[in-house]
């Protein structure tokens, strides 16, 4: 093996394991309990899919390169980050969380992201029967954590979609549970903390859908995290500053995770398309 061959592929493996990382990271915060908004844009959509038998699948719960404390820590700011709460729960998301500004919609927008919308049910449209998902790779992120969807999720996509951008071809598939099983209901795209909202326009309309960043967290010292106040850390902490971070002898985070959109292709109009989360009945 020449010493340029060998190269590419240590190259290669590295890119996968970054990608790996980069989508892990990025599902820690997606666990949906963002408010949905409402846009008077309406099309005509499919109904939704039918449900599937549940699956006996292994708890992918680990964090790659995070202590342990800190990764059981996030994972229960996520999870907490799924349910609405009172005021003083909202305020506190509010400070934890950047979204990308609505711009004038135009009918080109429009056109686009029904174009979208199209090429993302053509291409998880095999993704309802969710063993095929899994059997192409694809991954539940805390399945034994009651959430309002599961995000099915391939770390080869999320890879890809830092570079690329193809909308049948999602980072995550997101399920919804029922009774008997699980249904599809939508898909994430994902892009690098890094991208300008023109490069997150340039894959989908900011006139038509929120990306969402989180931000602000302020995690406690790391000998108190097991008893911890989470009404002042985590992603539904009051603290939301450096400085009040430090005062405390936090470990602040001004951007954490990667950019996120959903989109539920399924539904029936564009504001419920690409919501926020789901629109629950």
């Amino acid at each position: 093996m020449s010493a340029r061959s060998g190269f590419f592929k240590i190259a290669a493996k590295a890119g996968m394991v970054f990608g790996a990382l980069f989508v892990v990271s990025v599902l820690l915060a997606a666990i949906p309990a963002h408010q949905q908004r409402a846009y008077q844009v309406v099309t005509t959509q499919e109904p939704s899919p039918s449900a599937a038998p549940a699956p006996q699948d292994p708890d992918h719960t680990a964090m790659p390169g995070m202590n342990m404390s800190d990764e059981k820590a996030n994972e229960r700011a996520a999870v907490n980050d799924m349910t609405p709460g009172h005021q003083g729960h909202q305020d506190a998301h509010n400070q934890h969380m950047t979204m990308t500004a609505m711009r004038p919609r135009s009918p080109q927008d429009v056109q686009r992201a029904g174009e979208i919308v199209t090429q993302l049910r053509a291409g998880i449209e095999k993704y309802k029967d969710y063993h095929v998902a899994l059997n192409e790779g694809f991954r539940i992120f805390l399945p034994n954590v009651p959430q309002p969807e599961y995000h099915f999720t391939s770390y080869r996509n999320g890879f890809m979609e830092a570079f690329t951008f193809d909308p049948a071809r999602p980072t995550s598939l997101l399920y919804k549970k029922t009774s008997t099983g699980y249904e599809l209901v939508g898909a994430m795209f994902t892009m690098p903390k890094r991208a300008t909202e023109e490069q997150l326009n340039a894959r989908v309309p900011l006139s038509v859908a929120m990306w969402h960043l989180h931000t602000n967290l302020c995690m406690p010292p790391r000998a108190e995290v097991r008893a911890a106040d989470w009404t002042k850390f985590g992603l539904h902490g009051s603290i939301a500053t450096k400085d009040s971070c430090d005062a405390v002898g936090g470990r602040f985070s001004p951007v954490i995770f990667g950019w996120m959109v959903h989109v539920y292709p399924y539904e029936d109009s564009l504001d419920k398309i690409f919501a926020m989360h789901h629109h629950m009945e």
